[in-house]
């Protein structure tokens, strides 16, 4: 049985850009769609003491997935849709579910035009112990936001893709961060644009002043080694065109200024933990509170 792309569905502006984008998602997959309502229930005092009732909050909630799918469907049809209703914490609901799925997708507010996600306590929560790959989308997101500009400037779903960018830290690959961001690339026909930012040695920082030559043999040391993880990857998807940067900075800033104009963003999370719990990292949460595109974040080892 296919694994599901998976939506997590709240009845925000956030959450209705997010099943928007996974049903596009799907259908360059091939995959089927499924919207999951995480539905907490509210102590029996203050349900009784509320406006709505305790059923009549469990009708609403179970009627934003339903016509979440309704409308999916309208627009796109073919498209296989599903929803689920389910009773629990939605952090621990759709970190669980995110275990059998192809990708979870969630909503995000948007801070702002020049801004990122606004990243509840529940999407980090999310994003720091899911195992599969999930993906931010802003409110407000819509399906020409991805591609390039019509001849007359305007937003166009009917143009090129824009490209798919991945933050790459050479030192550390990872084949399942890498496979995820070419076979984006590849599904949309889209440039891959790979960035790799980089620092001079600790001991730089203690006084030592960077001589120029000395910088332009790490440069070229950390470029050289940024072709050669991407080999492979060329061979195997040749009709992709990549673009590769490798640049001395930092890898947040770099990153988030090769974002503007993309498509797709590609990051990843190391699937460890500290005595504190999961951890994002720090380079990936300064992408999701500083992006505007919608950001995957792609756990590994």
């Amino acid at each position: 049985m296919p694994r599901t792309i998976t939506v997590g569905l709240d009845g925000s502006p956030g959450s209705r850009a997010a099943a928007a984008w996974a049903a596009r998602e799907a259908e360059l997959r091939g995959l089927p769609v499924k919207l999951v309502q995480v539905w907490e229930p509210v102590p029996a005092p203050m349900a009784q003491a509320s406006l709505l009732g305790a059923e009549t909050q469990q009708h609403w909630t179970e009627r934003i997935p339903r016509e979440s799918a309704e409308g999916l469907r309208l627009r796109h049809p073919g498209l296989e849709v599903s929803t689920e209703h389910v009773t629990g914490r939605p952090a621990e609901v759709l970190a669980r579910t995110a275990k059998d799925v192809e990708l979870l997708v969630l909503g995000s507010r948007g801070l702002s035009g020049i801004g990122g996600f606004l990243v509840g306590s529940v999407g980090l929560a999310v994003i720091a112990h899911a195992e599969r790959p999930v993906v931010l989308v802003r409110a407000g997101e819509q399906a020409a936001d991805e591609h390039e500009k019509d001849p007359a400037g305007a937003p166009s779903s009917t143009t090129p893709f824009r490209p798919v960018v991945l933050g790459l830290d050479v030192n550390s690959p990872d084949e399942a961060l890498i496979g995820f961001a070419f076979e984006a690339a590849a599904r949309r026909r889209a440039p891959l644009r790979v960035v790799h930012g980089w620092n001079p040695p600790p001991y730089f920082a203690y006084g030592m002043t960077l001589d120029p030559g000395v910088q332009q043999s790490l440069a070229e040391g950390d470029a050289a080694a940024l072709t050669e993880v991407l080999r492979p990857w060329r061979q195997k998807f040749p009709d992709t065109e990549v673009v590769e940067e490798s640049r001395f900075g930092s890898p947040s800033t770099l990153l988030i200024d090769a974002s503007r104009g993309a498509s797709l963003v590609v990051v990843g999370r190391r699937a460890r933990r500290s005595l504190v719990g999961a951890h994002i990292g720090t380079v990936t949460h300064a992408v999701l509170h500083h992006v505007t595109a919608p950001v995957a974040v792609v756990a590994h080892d």
